[in-house]
């Protein structure tokens, strides 16, 4: 069976539960799944630390203590600090419904790392040792710049070959936004939405051919689930249970699917660095910076928000071009 690990479960309307009650909150609050598991994450381990007092007998002083825990004593960065931060506000202020006093607790220290950057041939070589869906996803992370969850939430439609452009929907921070469509890809994309279009015919042909789409969606487009243009560019081999409705859909390709097909393919190469499938979008970067892109058109093409996230680029590019020699030559 497929995993389906990226859909909501469903949650009791009777439970008592407070997890089950703050869960109910967060999807009337229409929170991104992400989102959700991450302030849960956030929560339960503020909780822990405060040895399972239950959040209704704690306040700012707590969460100060918690928060001063995790710069002074997990070394977290300002955006790992900023998330508990913002998931124990959500908390407090949004479900409980109680202010937080000003709150004062030990700023974590900003750590500014430059990324882990692919040359064009180790990309390339990593590239050759794959092969099928986790080859695909790879190429598409080098080649258009995707997260990983990105590439594997790519719907049919969403590959525009008219305009040569890829949509990300809801992307981080439920953003969309477009992205470079590779001409080299081109012809393995076209193979591969009809390999997907005759999967999806005989998916139907067996009785299934329904495919996860989120709550409101299927509200507006109550036949989008069996159309041809929703179903995923990468589905998984197999069918498998929506967790939330039990309902036989194929998904897309499971995330742990691309690591290990990276990992092998990382051993064969004798590649040393530390390569995760994000560095292939930290190297897609690097490469438009390389051929003279400016940081703006890198910056929409990535999605970030904030313009200094980018500019991190720049100093993986001025490591390289620094032409520095040693002593010993």
């Amino acid at each position: 069976m497929s995993k389906a690990d990226d859909v909501r479960p469903p949650v009791s309307r009777d439970s008592s539960h407070f997890f089950d009650q703050l869960r109910r909150h967060m999807r009337a609050s229409r929170l991104a799944y992400t989102t959700e598991k991450t302030y849960l994450h956030w929560i339960r381990g503020f909780i822990r630390y405060q040895q399972r007092r239950h959040p209704q007998d704690m306040g700012a002083v707590e969460v100060d203590q918690y928060l001063s825990w995790l710069a002074n004593e997990r070394h977290v960065a300002p955006a790992t600090q900023a998330i508990a931060l913002n998931a124990l506000i959500y908390l407090y202020q949004r479900f409980l419904k109680r202010d937080l006093d000003a709150l004062q607790f030990t700023r974590a220290r900003p750590k500014r790392r430059i990324p882990q950057v692919l040359t064009h041939g180790e990309a390339m070589a990593l590239i050759n040792l794959m092969s099928g869906a986790t080859q695909l996803v790879i190429k598409l992370l080098y080649g258009s710049g995707l997260r990983q969850a990105e590439a594997l939430n790519l719907r049919i439609k969403d590959i525009d070959f008219g305009m040569n452009e890829i949509i990300v929907r809801q992307g981080k921070g439920g953003k969309d936004r477009r992205t470079v469509l590779p001409s080299s890809l081109r012809d393995e994309l076209h193979a591969q939405v009809e390999r997907v279009v005759t999967l999806h015919a005989e998916d139907i042909y067996q009785g299934y051919g329904e495919v996860y789409i989120p709550e409101a969606l299927t509200r507006k487009f109550p036949r989008a689930a069996r159309d041809t243009a929703w179903q995923f560019l990468v589905p998984s081999t197999r069918i498998g249970a929506d967790p939330a409705t039990g309902v036989l859909r194929r998904h897309h390709l499971h995330h742990t699917a691309v690591t290990k097909a990276l990992a092998k393919a990382k051993r064969a190469a004798g590649i040393r660095k530390h390569v995760t499938c994000h560095t292939f979008r930290h190297s897609f970067a690097t490469r438009l910076l390389e051929a003279g892109y400016d940081l703006r058109t890198i910056q929409e093409l990535l999605g970030h928000t904030d313009i200094s996230t980018t500019e991190i680029y720049t100093h993986v590019l001025n490591k390289n071009k620094r032409g520095v020699t040693g002593p010993l030559g």
